[in-house]
């Protein structure tokens, strides 16, 4: 199902660096949440935020951030480049998946969206 801005966000619960479960649910009681989804491990990115990991795709699906066939390696299950912006009543405000996963979002308009 295609993700629109407007619609309220499938909550999930993942684990953090620390192993303990976050829920977008209990993200979204605190402020706006900004989901960064990356293809492969190996990604260059710099972070400086916490991440949630999990191995099965199940959220990727959920966002419709799973490529069925990876274009490079003819892989199956790697995860779109997409980010999102959901508002505290858990209602999507930005949404950008990228086909291509050399590309990076707008972060300009996802910054524009987070507030």
């Amino acid at each position: 199902m295609p993700i629109e801005i407007g619609q309220q966000a499938l909550d999930f619960t993942l684990y953090n660096t620390e192993q303990k479960e976050i829920s977008l649910k209990d993200l979204t009681a605190k402020s706006n949440v900004v989901i960064l989804f990356f293809p492969l491990v190996f990604t260059k990115q710099n972070l400086s935020f916490d991440l949630l990991s999990y191995f099965n795709k199940d959220v990727s699906r959920q966002y419709d951030s799973l490529y069925e066939q990876f274009p490079k390696f003819a892989l199956k299950g790697v995860t779109k480049r997409s980010a999102f912006v959901i508002n505290k009543q858990g209602i999507i405000k930005c949404a950008e998946i990228l086909a291509e996963a050399n590309k990076i979002p707008d972060f300009s308009r996802i910054l524009l969206r987070k507030d």
